[in-house]
C-alpha cells in the first residue's frame, strides 16, 4: 500500500518524450494553481470531479492520492466523483472504482 501518488504511464511518456512541452504544461499548471482562490484540498476534489465528468481516468489515481494527503475523506472522494451526475449522467460512476481503489491503496 502506498499513499504516494502514482503518475500514469501516459504522463510519464509525455514528460520523457516531450520534455519542453511537459515543462511548458507544468508551468501553466503551477500558474493556474497559484491563481486559484480555492484551498488545496477543495481544488483537488474539484479536479477529481472534472476528471470523472470528462472520463480522464488516467489521472484519477494520482489526484485521489494527493487529495487524501491533503485530508480528503473517502466520502469526499465519492461525492467529488458523483457530483457530476446531474450534468453529465452516470458516466461518472465509471470513475468510482478507480478513485476508491486509489484511496484504499
Amino acid at each position: 500500500m502506498s499513499d504516494q501518488p502514482k503518475i500514469s504511464n501516459s504522463f510519464l511518456t509525455f514528460m520523457k518524450e516531450a520534455p519542453q512541452h511537459s515543462k511548458a504544461w507544468m508551468d501553466v499548471v503551477k500558474g493556474l494553481d497559484s491563481a486559484s482562490a480555492l484551498d488545496s484540498k477543495t481544488e483537488e476534489l474539484a479536479y477529481i470531479a472534472v476528471l470523472a465528468a470528462t472520463r480522464l481516468e488516467s489521472g484519477l489515481s494520482f489526484h485521489v492520492k494527493h487529495a487524501k494527503k491533503l485530508g480528503a475523506t473517502r466520502e469526499e472522494i465519492i461525492s467529488s466523483v458523483l457530483i457530476g451526475l446531474p450534468a453529465v449522467g452516470n458516466i461518472v460512476i465509471q470513475a468510482l472504482p478507480i478513485a476508491l481503489d486509489a484511496f484504499d491503496d
